[in-house]
């Protein structure tokens, strides 16, 4: 069996690292998705959790999960599915030291209830990889709102759109979004 040195793993996209962990479960793997989306990680839960050292203890509990959660999910964009598991976990934490006060009114909003159950993951997952078959603009402007919790006029402004394009863009990846995962599951009866 061929092996890969912790070098040839950093030559590796993120999809290429998920799959050779799943065969191998080579750590040297998860070091180099470490080593590229650690700052991320930590950036997401500073803002959900507002405390430096419960962000950086966050930090390593959700890449000491990967060890598992790698091995049982199908990940298609991996950075997207990071970051769904950053949040899902600094909010499973805010729940458990009753520190539900620090979620703003627009995540609690925007994320309503977290189901913690692991389908939800392959839920995520379907998502992602179906967000890819939006055309750009839609595809970019669920991503911003959705993904990224940019308002409407940030949106506008990175993507040099009104607001009404953004709110059609955004309207309109929906639907078809919606339209690509009921033909999704017409095809898994």
């Amino acid at each position: 069996m061929f092996q890969f040195n912790r070098k040839s793993y950093k030559t590796l996209s993120d999809e290429e690292l998920v799959v050779s962990y799943k065969k191998t479960h080579d750590n040297a793997c998860i070091s180099v998705l470490y080593e590229r989306y650690a700052h991320l990680v930590l950036g997401a839960s500073l803002k959900y959790l507002k405390n430096t050292e419960e962000s950086k203890d966050m930090t390593m509990h959700v890449f000491e999960l990967l060890f598992e959660k790698l091995k049982a999910h199908e990940v298609s964009n991996f950075k997207s599915w990071l970051y769904i598991v950053t949040r899902n976990e600094c909010f499973m934490f805010l729940r458990r030291n009753q520190k539900s006060g620090s979620l703003d009114e627009r995540t609690i909003a925007s994320d309503e209830e977290i189901d913690e159950d692991e389908s939800l993951d392959i839920k995520i997952e379907l998502i992602s990889s179906r967000l890819a078959e939006l055309k750009t603009n839609q595809r970019a402007c669920v991503e911003l709102f959705y993904i990224e919790s940019k308002s409407y006029q940030e949106i506008g402004e990175l993507l040099s759109l009104s607001l009404n394009q953004v709110k059609s863009e955004i309207q309109n990846g929906k639907r078809n979004l919606k339209i690509l995962l009921e033909k999704e599951n017409e095809f898994k009866q």
